[in-house]
């Protein structure tokens, strides 16, 4: 389960990198006029990290044993 979940956290880690590297490439190519795109890189972003932050929170509640 551990293990499971330490791969979940690298997936969302991962995707949240990506999702950051796509947005700052479309706002340097500046065709995005109207900031959709930039919108809703920043949406997806946030959602990524806050998996993953829920992930730690996770994997810490059963590192402690439920203490």
């Amino acid at each position: 389960m551990n293990t499971l979940l330490i791969l979940a956290l690298v997936a969302a880690m991962a995707a949240t990198a990506y999702v950051l590297v796509r947005g700052v490439i479309a706002m340097a190519n500046g065709k995005d006029v109207s900031g959709q795109v930039q919108q809703g890189y920043m949406q997806k972003r946030v959602l990524y990290q806050g998996i993953a932050i829920v992930i730690v929170v996770l994997i810490l509640a059963l590192a402690s044993g439920g203490r």
